[in-house]
C-alpha cells in the first residue's frame, strides 16, 4: 500500500484541505498542534472506521454538523479512493461510506468497507473483528502507545503481542482445551457419582435372582396345597346338599301349611258370611211377613193418577189459549196505535189523492181510540183467567206428586211380598252351605296339623344344615385364602421379575456410562497430558523463534541509536532487558531519549517481524513515525540519518517539529496553523 492523497472536510483543525504524499521519504514538519497528527488519524479513520471507544466528536471539527475524508491509496497497482462521512445528530456518528476501485464506486455499510478494505491489504481473516492493532504495528504507531506496551505487565504484553502475532489462538486453544478438560473432568465425576453402585446394583440383581427361584418353589406349593383345599371345599358342598333337600322338604311342608292356613281363613271367612246373611234373611222374611197390603188400593189410586193426568192437560190448553189471546190483543194494540199516529200528519187520501177533512180525521182517531181501549179491558179479563188457570194447575200438580209418591210405596210393599218366598228358598241354599262349610274347616284344621307334624320332624335338619353351611363356609374361606395367597406370590414373582428387568437396564445404562467414563478419562489424560502439552509447546517456539528474531532486531536497531555501552534482549515475557556492563539497568531509569530510542526499537523491529511473519499483507512498503525523536539528544538526532537509510520501504512518512530531521528526508510537508485552521504551506 501507498500512500496518494488525502482530502480533509471539516477534520478537527482542517476546513478543506488535500494532502498529496509523494514516494521515497517525507517529513511532515510544523509546529506542535498544528495538525500533523490528525493527518494520521484522519488516514486510519479512512482506512477502518471509528474504533471500540473512539468518538466522532474528536474528528468533527467544532461547530460544524458533517465532515468527511477522502483517501487516495495505491494497492498492487490498483488505484483505491475510500469516502468516509461523519455526521452529528445526538451524536457524532459515520454517516456514508465507498470505496471506487479502478473507477469501480461502491457505496456500502461502514462495516462492509473495513471488511472490504481488510481484504485489499490482505489482511488475514481473523483480524476482521479485531481493532486495527495490526496496522498500528504495522504502519503507524503512536509513540505513547508504543512506550505504553512497554510498561505494561508481562502478561499483558504478551497477550497483545500475542494478538499482533496472530497467534493469540493457542492460547484460546490452550485455555479452551483446559476448560474443556475441566468440563470433562466435571462429567468424569459425574459419571463416577452414577456407576459407584455398579456393583452393588449387580448384587442386587442376584439376590432378586434367587427371590425368584423361591418364589418358584413357593408357588409348586401353593398350587398343590390349592388342590386339596379345593377338594374339601367340593366334598363339603357336597355333604350339603343332602341336608338341603331335607330343608326343601321340610319348607314345602311347610308351605303347604300356609296354603292350607290361608284356605282355611277363607272358609272361616266365607262360614261367617253364610252365618250373618242368613240373620238378614230370616229378619227380611219376619218383617215381609208383617207387612199389609190392599191391591185394590193401588189399583183406585192408579185410576186417580189418571183422572188428574186428564185434568192437567185440559188446563194446560186453556192457559195456552189464553196465552195466546192476550199476544194477540197486545199486537193489535200497537197497530192500532201505530195507525193512529200515523193518521195526525195525512193530507191527502192515499187511494182518491183527495184532502182528508180534520174532522174525517178525528172520527177516524176516536174510533182507533175505542178499539183499542176495548182490547186492553179484554186482557185485563184475561189475565185474571190466566191466574185462575196456573193457580189450578199448580194445586193439581201437588195432588199428583202425592198420590204417586202413595203409589210408589205400595209397588215396593207388593215387590217385598213377592220376593218373601225366594227368600227362603236362599235361606235354605245357605244353611246347607254353612254345614258344608264348617265340614271344610274340620279337614282343613286337620291337614295342617298332619303338615305341621311332618315338618317339625325335619326340623332338625337346620342345625345341620348351620353346622354344613359353617364347614362349607370354612371350606371356602381357606380355599380363597389360599388362592390369594398364591395370587400374590405370583404378583410379588411378577414385580421381582419386572424390578430384575429394571435391574438389568439399570446395570446396562451404567456399564454404557462406564464405558464412556474410559472413553472420556483417555480424553481428559490425552488432553491433559498431551494435547495441551503440544499446544503450550508450539507456542512456546513459535514465541522463541519470534522473541530470537525480535531480540536481534531490537539490538540491532538499538545500537545505531545508543553508544555501545548498552546492550539490549528481551526476555521470554518480551520484556526489553537494558544491561551495561553485565548490570541491568531499569527502564524507568533511563533518560527521555534512552526510553525514546528504547520504544523507536521495539517499533522498528516488531514492524520488521510482523511484515516478514506475515508477508502477504500489502503494508509492507509504508512505514509512519510519529515523533520519533522526542528527547533525543543531538547526538541520537545524527543517528538517525543511519536508521532512515537502513529502512528499506518505498514510503516513509516521518511527523516531527525537529528541523534537523527536515535534512535527512527526500520530501517535506509543510503545516501551519492560522487562526485555527489548518493549512497545507508546500
Amino acid at each position: 500500500m501507498l500512500l496518494k492523497k488525502i482530502t480533509l472536510n471539516n477534520i478537527r483543525s482542517y476546513e478543506n484541505e488535500s494532502i498529496e504524499f509523494p514516494l521515497g521519504s517525507t517529513v511532515m514538519a510544523g509546529d506542535i498542534g498544528s495538525g500533523k497528527t490528525s493527518v494520521l488519524l484522519a488516514i486510519e479513520f479512512a482506512l477502518f472506521g471509528l474504533q471500540p471507544g473512539q468518538k466522532g466528536a474528536g474528528l468533527l471539527r467544532n461547530g460544524k454538523e458533517e465532515a468527511s475524508v477522502t483517501l487516495e491509496i495505491e494497492i498492487d497497482g490498483k488505484k483505491v479512493i475510500i469516502e468516509r462521512g461523519l455526521k452529528k445528530a445526538k451524536s457524532v456518528n459515520q454517516s456514508y461510506a465507498s470505496l471506487d476501485v479502478d473507477g469501480l464506486k461502491q457505496e456500502m455499510s461502514v462495516t462492509e468497507l473495513k471488511n472490504r478494505v481488510l481484504e485489499l491489504l490482505n489482511y488475514p481473516g481473523e483480524f476482521a473483528k479485531k481493532t486495527n492493532v495490526l496496522y498500528r504495528f504495522t504502519v503507524y504507531t503512536p509513540q505513547e502507545e508504543m512506550k505504553q506496551i512497554i510498561l505494561e505487565s508481562p502478561e499483558t504484553r504478551l497477550d497483545t503481542l500475542r494478538h499482533i502475532f496472530g497467534i493469540d489462538k493457542y492460547k484460546r486453544i490452550r485455555e479452551n482445551a483446559e476448560n474443556f478438560a475441566s468440563k470433562l473432568r466435571e462429567e468424569i465425576r459425574g459419571f463416577e457419582g452414577q456407576i459407584k453402585d455398579l456393583e452393588e446394583i449387580k448384587n442386587k440383581l442376584e439376590e432378586k435372582k434367587e427371590s425368584v427361584k423361591i418364589l418358584e418353589l413357593n408357588i409348586e406349593k401353593l398350587k398343590l396345597e390349592l388342590i386339596e383345599k379345593n377338594r374339601e371345599r367340593k366334598q363339603a358342598e357336597e355333604a350339603i346338599k343332602d341336608v338341603e333337600e331335607k330343608i326343601k322338604e321340610k319348607e314345602k311342608y311347610e308351605r303347604e301349611a300356609d296354603k292350607t292356613r290361608i284356605m282355611l281363613m277363607g272358609k272361616q271367612e266365607s262360614l261367617s258370611n253364610i252365618e250373618k246373611d242368613i240373620i238378614v234373611l230370616k229378619k227380611q222374611i219376619e218383617e215381609a211377613k208383617k207387612i199389609q197390603f190392599n191391591p185394590e188400593e193401588l189399583e183406585k189410586i192408579e185410576v186417580e193418577i189418571k183422572t188428574i193426568d186428564k185434568e192437567i192437560e185440559d188446563k194446560n190448553k186453556l192457559y195456552i189459549e189464553v196465552l195466546s189471546k192476550t199476544n194477540s190483543l197486545q199486537s193489535k194494540i200497537l197497530e192500532l196505535e201505530k195507525s193512529k199516529s200515523d193518521i195526525s200528519p195525512l193530507h191527502l187520501c192515499p187511494t182518491c189523492f183527495q184532502n182528508v177533512p180534520e174532522d174525517y180525521k178525528a172520527n177516524i182517531k176516536r174510533k182507533f181510540e175505542e178499539d183499542i181501549q176495548k182490547s186492553k179491558k179484554e186482557i185485563e179479563n184475561l189475565k185474571q183467567s190466566k191466574i185462575d188457570y196456573a193457580k189450578s194447575l199448580d194445586d193439581l200438580k201437588l195432588k199428583q206428586n202425592s198420590l204417586k209418591r202413595t203409589a210408589e210405596d205400595l209397588k215396593l210393599l207388593r215387590v217385598r211380598l213377592e220376593n218373601t218366598k225366594e227368600k227362603e228358598s236362599r235361606l235354605i241354599e245357605f244353611d246347607i252351605k254353612k254345614e258344608q262349610a264348617k265340614k271344610d274347616i274340620s279337614l282343613l284344621e286337620k291337614q295342617i296339623e298332619t303338615l305341621k307334624e311332618y315338618a317339625s320332624l325335619l326340623k332338625k335338619f337346620d342345625l345341620i344344615y348351620s353346622q354344613k353351611k359353617n364347614e362349607l363356609d370354612e371350606a371356602r374361606t381357606r380355599e380363597r385364602a389360599k388362592d390369594i395367597e398364591l395370587a400374590s406370590a405370583a404378583k410379588e414373582k411378577e414385580m421381582t421379575l419386572r424390578l430384575i428387568e429394571d435391574i438389568k437396564k439399570d446395570i446396562e445404562k451404567k456399564e454404557n456410562l462406564k464405558q464412556k467414563l474410559i472413553e472420556i478419562s483417555e480424553l481428559e489424560d490425552w488432553l491433559s497430558s498431551s494435547f495441551i502439552e503440544i499446544i503450550s509447546f508450539t507456542e512456546r517456539n513459535i514465541m522463541l523463534k519470534l522473541r530470537e528474531e525480535f531480540s536481534k532486531l531490537f539490538n540491532e536497531w538499538f545500537n545505531i541509536l545508543v553508544p555501545e555501552i548498552f546492550t539490549v534482549h528481551l526476555d521470554e515475557d518480551f520484556t526489553p532487558i537494558i544491561e551495561q556492563k553485565d548490570y541491568q539497568l531499569e527502564y524507568s531509569y533511563l533518560s527521555g531519549g534512552e526510553r525514546t530510542a528504547i520504544a523507536l526499537a521495539y517499533r522498528l523491529a516488531l514492524n520488521q517481524v510482523i511484515n516478514s511473519l506475515l508477508s502477504k499483507i500489502k503494508t509492507h512498503d509504508i512505514i509512519i513515525l510519529d515523533e520519533p525523536t522526542d528527547g533525543f539528544s543531538e547526538q541520537q538526532l545524527d543517528k538517525m540519518r543511519d536508521v532512515l537509510s537502513q529502512l528499506k520501504v518505498q514510503q516513509l512518512l516521518i511527523v516531527s517539529h525537529e528541523s534537523k530531521i527536515e535534512s535527512f528526508v527526500e520530501n517535506i510537508i509543510r503545516f501551519k496553523k492560522i487562526d485555527g485552521i489548518t493549512k497545507v504551506a508546500g
